[in-house]
């Protein structure tokens, strides 16, 4: 019951921001047009030639500037290189709706990802400082606005957070719905962003080492096939669409070389502590995750699960947390040009929030005065932020951080 007030709550407050902007004036921002276009051909043409789309400037429904293409042409078809993947998950909402639906559809997978790692912390800290924790991470700026953007990210926080959880469920008891709901799940992941699949690996790790531990090497053999099937089919229609192994490879920029990553090192530190565009400037509550990391590191190290059983549990947990969120970390640290963009800060690392939520959880229950004080923090920032959102200026999410 409390699990499903929580996100039933989640959800009512997301679905009351449908109404602001991404920026002054427009309604969406960064690669959101080209999902939204990718899904219209879709549903309209059976197809991802966007030859048609941009020909007849059908991209005025979502916009009144005009959408240069990002991509080429590759055996004489139109593609972007923002991939199938979000468009193929976005088109039933948008056959129902349009790109209202579509941003309800993403608020409700937002709110199913945060009720789904409520579940998670409950393993790692009782309530309620699992349910509050996770609570205030949920209504913290970088959610309420990432709860309604078209992308790759808050679709993947709900799958890692589901794989997580079956894969937790896998080393309770290894049954075949949780293991193949699993790879299921993290198979799905490349195809929103090729580079989610990083984020993916702890879980995918985790999920095989249990179930082998639990003598089931039958049920670990097709985990193991389904997500090596999904990842090699994955590649196959990607060089059949785009050309390449990638949908990078429709492209019109070149793609980077290895020094131009090894640039994007400063983000290591700035996606977390950027004085204007910092994770932690505008959910100041998830400091108390690293809270968390130190609590298991010290519960390793002075072995309290050799006293307490019901420990080691709750290590296990919580290690998977941090190895996602590390994973998640790494990859948007060297995948974006920096904390500040076309988005609301928080983004790029919104795919491991909810991780980030539940370690925050257990460092909630053990800094309990300083806690209350960084919960008050992100629930008074997020009571301004939509404020001055509804004001009237109508500067929208990316306005608003600025």
């Amino acid at each position: 019951m409390r699990l499903a007030a929580l996100g039933a709550l989640l959800l009512a407050v997301y679905a009351a921001t449908l109404t602001i902007p991404a920026a002054a004036g427009e309604r969406y921002a960064g690669d959101e047009l080209h999902h939204l276009l990718a899904a219209r051909s879709w549903v309209e043409d059976g197809d991802f030639d966007l030859a048609d789309q941009y020909a007849e400037r059908q991209w005025r429904e979502f916009s009144d500037r005009p959408l240069p293409t990002s991509g080429t042409r590759v055996l004489g078809r139109q593609r972007e290189p923002q991939g199938v993947g979000v468009p193929l998950a976005i088109s039933p909402a948008y056959a129902l709706g349009g790109a209202r639906a579509v941003e309800l559809a993403i608020a409700a997978l937002v709110a199913l990802a945060f009720t789904l790692t409520a579940a998670l912390a409950r393993r790692v800290v009782p309530e309620p400082w699992a349910t509050g924790g996770v609570l205030v991470a949920g209504l913290s700026p970088p959610a309420l606005a990432a709860a309604t953007t078209v992308g790759p990210e808050p679709i993947a926080a709900a799958l890692l957070a589901g794989a997580s959880l079956c894969a937790v469920k896998v080393r309770e008891q290894a049954r075949l719905r949780y293991a193949c709901g699993a790879g299921l799940m993290l198979g799905l992941l490349p195809w929103l962003d090729p580079a989610l699949a990083v984020a993916g690996l702890p879980a995918a790790v985790c999920l095989v080492r249990w179930t082998v531990a639990q003598r089931r090497r039958l049920l670990a053999l097709i985990t193991a096939e389904l997500l090596l099937g999904s990842l090699v089919f994955y590649v196959r229609i990607n060089e059949t669409l785009f050309g390449g192994p990638l949908p990078s490879a429709a492209a019109t920029a070149r793609a980077e070389d290895a020094a131009g990553v090894a640039e994007r090192a400063p983000n290591l530190l700035g996606l977390w502590l950027d004085p204007a565009a910092g994770l932690l400037r505008w959910a100041p509550v998830l400091a108390l995750a690293f809270v968390g990391a130190w609590r298991l590191v010290r519960s390793r190290r002075e072995h309290v699960a050799a006293a307490i059983p019901e420990r080691r549990e709750a290590e296990r947990v919580a290690e998977l947390l941090v190895a996602t969120v590390g994973a998640q970390w790494l990859v948007a640290a060297l995948t974006t040009d920096g904390a500040e963009g076309p988005w609301f800060p928080g983004l790029p690392l919104f795919a491991a929030v909810p991780a980030l939520a539940a370690l925050a959880a257990w460092g909630l229950r053990h800094a309990r005065a300083a806690g209350a004080v960084l919960a008050v923090l992100t629930l008074a920032l997020s009571a301004w932020v939509l404020g001055d959102a509804w004001s009237g200026a109508a500067e929208g999410w990316i306005g608003v951080s600025r």
